[in-house]
């Protein structure tokens, strides 16, 4: 079965909610041995290292990022906000908040991250994706809504840095959609090894210790999944949707966990789970019914990635080409005006 690049890239997005909304409850017993910070540094060095060893694997060897030089001061902000200050805050935040309010006040990152996409970076919207966001993250917060007194008491400072790192993931997901084009394993190992290393030297520093060799392995193995190859669809997704788009998909991740737990646990769903996923359901398919279409220009572009020669992508070779596609190299846009259903996608990122 063939799937449009649409497809794929809200496919990616469902998976990258799969993938870290898995990692959550794994990363909350890992704390019961391990302290915060260093948890965060060996989830991303598990997530770098893997991600690194199969890029070498895919490209038999070291190979061109794909980056270019202006995309780097983007990706090093996506890396302090994303990599090193929301790992930390998350962790010290599940460390003085029980598991229903973490879970209910990570639904912020979609939100931020929509806000953010479209107050400061100027992404495109309208009524139509603004109240599917809405709708699927009301899906997720009555998800996770505390079912008891008990249940629904945290800490303020716990929840706090919950809500700071929200805003770091935010911050991050704009910056590392400025640098989508390029090879998302390179941007995720990166950040990966980037983060671990930091957060762990951090750690060392202040006199932290490493847990034994058995929760090394766990904790690496849990941030290779749930940080790393989430992180990698994501970064695809980015590049097909936008930013505010991935991130609603993204939001799915409390529906998905709970469908999941039903489906191969066996488990019997809460009263408010239907009508969570009635308002999920909803406001997925007002996004996957977005016919958005208007008269744009492309302005010249310059930039490295895996595309096919479709109407965005008529130019010639300056290299023996064997008529394989996909394929990837650096390549120039000339102007272009038409008109075509699109997304704000690495292509469409233009004022209206």
């Amino acid at each position: 079965m063939a799937f449009t690049t649409d497809a794929r890239s809200i496919l990616a997005a469902l998976g990258a909610a799969v993938f870290f909304g898995a990692s959550t409850p794994f990363a909350k017993a890992l704390l019961g041995t391990t302290a915060p910070i260093v948890l965060a540094g060996l989830l991303y060095l598990g997530s770098g290292t893997g991600l690194w060893w199969l890029r070498l694997l895919r490209d038999r060897g070291l190979a061109p990022t794909g980056m270019a030089r202006g995309e780097w001061p983007w990706f090093a902000g996506a890396i302090v906000s994303g990599g090193v200050l929301g790992p930390v805050l998350l962790m010290y935040g599940l460390t003085h908040t029980s598991a229903a309010d973490a879970s209910l006040l990570l639904n912020l990152e979609a939100v931020l991250t929509a806000l953010l996409a479209w107050i400061v970076f100027a992404e495109n919207t309208d009524r139509r994706i603004v109240l599917g966001m809405a709708l699927i993250v009301a899906g997720g917060a009555l998800l996770a809504w505390p079912r008891d007194r008990a249940a629904a008491h945290g800490g303020f400072l716990g929840a706090m840095a919950i809500a700071a790192a929200c805003l770091c993931w935010a911050v991050d997901n704009n910056l590392t959609r400025k640098v989508s084009a390029s090879d998302p394993l390179f941007i995720a190992a990166a950040k990966g090894l980037v983060a671990g290393l930091v957060n762990l030297s951090v750690a060392t520093s202040f006199g932290a210790t490493l847990p034994g060799a058995a929760i090394v392995a766990d904790s690496m193995l849990v941030g290779f999944v749930g940080y790393g190859v989430s992180l990698v669809l994501f970064v695809y997704a980015l590049r097909g949707l936008g930013t505010a788009r991935t991130g609603a998909y993204f939001a799915t991740a409390p529906f998905i966990g709970a469908a999941l737990a039903i489906g191969l646990f066996h488990e019997h769903p809460s009263g408010v789970f239907w009508p969570a996923a009635a308002l999920m359901i909803i406001g997925l398919w007002l996004h996957l019914s977005e016919r958005h279409a208007h008269e744009h220009t492309h302005e010249p572009l310059t930039h490295s990635h895996a595309h096919r020669h479709d109407s965005h992508h008529q130019h010639e070779h300056a290299f023996a080409w064997d008529g394989r596609e996909p394929h990837t190299h650096e390549h120039k846009h000339e102007p272009l005006t038409h008109t075509h259903i699109h997304y704000p996608d690495v292509h469409h990122r233009h004022g209206h």
